[in-house]
């Protein structure tokens, strides 16, 4: 598998431990994870997570433009993911700019679309018109 001397750096990039330098985890450490990997299994949050990392910080308005949903949808998201600290907003008027918070969410975007792309499943290309253009 190509992606396994790549993701050993992830944590250390990050200042955590590796997860083979790490202690068996407990069970009610193991349910602690699963609840926190729960909220990135959802392709909403996790297209939102990717513009966020492509960008930095974003307003709502051209965030839901970026994932044509609407403003209301993607706000709502971006409130569950703040609440687990994975994002963080800043006010600017009337308008809610988000950034991602966690320095651990690149890697968790990098090793999913590596595993996909071990699997066989590479990232869709950025569709095209018939005239060669956007």
């Amino acid at each position: 598998m190509r992606c396994v001397a790549q993701t050993f750096s992830i944590p250390a990039s990050v200042g955590k431990p590796a997860p083979r330098d790490r202690p068996l985890i407990e069970p009610r450490r193991a349910a602690a994870l699963s609840r926190l990997l729960k909220i990135f299994a959802n392709d909403t949050r996790l297209r939102l997570l990717h513009a966020l990392e492509r960008s930095g910080e974003v307003c709502v308005t051209d965030l839901a433009d970026a994932v044509e949903m609407a403003p209301q949808a993607v706000s709502n998201q971006l409130q569950r993911l703040a609440g687990r600290g994975i994002v963080s907003a800043r006010r600017d008027g009337t308008r809610l700019y988000y950034r991602i918070a966690d320095p651990c969410v690149a890697g968790i975007l990098d090793l999913g679309f590596c595993l996909l792309e071990e699997a066989g499943e590479p990232l869709r290309r950025r569709r095209t018109s018939a005239a060669g253009g956007r």
